[in-house]
């Protein structure tokens, strides 16, 4: 049968008595009652199998067997300090670490900004950033891997707390000498929805938010299927094909003439970026503080 483990505020009270001199001296050092403290001693006494005080008239001092017993308390009180100081550390460093996901335009586009107002805010954050796409950064919420998650897809599963932080406009983009830059009418719908386009991998939050407010888009094969927003522009501006994209990734190319808007005929395509995280509903620490600061830096733009 395995010994019990020694009680270590039982041994912080026997050092009391030893460097005080006496049990009452001792016990008030420990802050316990003296009945208390020498049931406590008689206890250890009993685990060690011999006395570890003499007691006389003018106090308690500790038997040789004592001594010995003192200085190995010493060493293991002290290691137990050691034990709670860098549990103590590690547990304030890992309040202020924070893993996070992001979809690829809300990384590119507004995390940059979210992190520097975070940053001035406590500058003992550390974030650990992931540009991953909306599915992947719905994975690794629901693993663990990621304590805090920024999607552009419609589709949050159960389970997952959800924050809306702001709608964000779908365009549609065309390289200047696609015909569709000189139409002098706004572009039809089922035009939009049978045309193949440069589209984002699955799992892309732009691609799910586009298709979820056209389905009949996805019925239809695309010309190009590429893994970031900055190789669809690419490939729209070298005559690929159409694309839609997020006004964020495609204004700095609109206002340059390098990419050309289409206006879809009734139709705004729009969509939400959203906070998603599990656990507890009441965010804590960094995440929440990184929300916060999306929360007004949505606002005030």
């Amino acid at each position: 049968m395995t010994e019990a483990l020694p009680n270590l505020q039982a041994l912080a009270l026997f050092l009391a008595v030893v460097d005080e001199g006496g049990l009452g001296a001792g016990a008030r050092r420990a802050g316990i009652h003296q009945p208390n403290a020498s049931r406590t001693i008689a206890q250890l006494e009993a685990q060690a199998g011999t006395a570890l005080l003499e007691r006389g008239p003018r106090g308690s001092r500790p038997t040789a067997a004592g001594l010995l017993y003192a200085a190995h308390a010493r060493e293991l009180l002290q290691a137990a300090e050691e034990f709670s100081d860098w549990l103590r550390h590690t547990r304030d460093e890992d309040a202020r670490e924070l893993r996070v996901g992001a979809s690829m335009t809300i990384a590119e586009h507004l995390m940059p900004a979210w992190l520097a107002a975070l940053r001035r805010r406590d500058g003992r954050v550390r974030a650990a950033l992931e540009v991953l796409n909306s599915t992947q950064v719905l994975a690794g919420i629901h693993d663990g891997r990621l304590r805090l998650g920024f999607v552009e897809t419609p589709h949050v599963p159960r389970g997952v707390h959800a924050l809306r932080l702001r709608e964000d406009e779908l365009v549609v983009v065309v390289a200047p000498d696609h015909p569709w830059a000189a139409r002098a009418e706004e572009l039809p719908v089922q035009e939009l929805a049978r045309t193949p386009l440069v589209v984002r991998e699955s799992g892309s939050g732009t691609r799910d938010a586009f298709e979820e407010l056209l389905p009949e888009a996805a019925a239809t094969p695309p010309v190009q299927e590429l893994g970031s927003n900055a190789a669809v522009r690419i490939a729209v501006a070298a005559g690929a094909g159409p694309a839609v994209l997020s006004m964020l990734a495609v204004r700095s190319f609109l206002e340059s003439g390098q990419l050309c808007r289409v206006p879809v005929e009734g139709m705004r395509l729009r969509r939400l970026l959203t906070a998603v995280w599990t656990g507890p509903r009441r965010l804590s620490g960094p995440a929440a503080e990184l929300v916060a600061v999306a929360s007004e830096v949505v606002h005030e733009q």
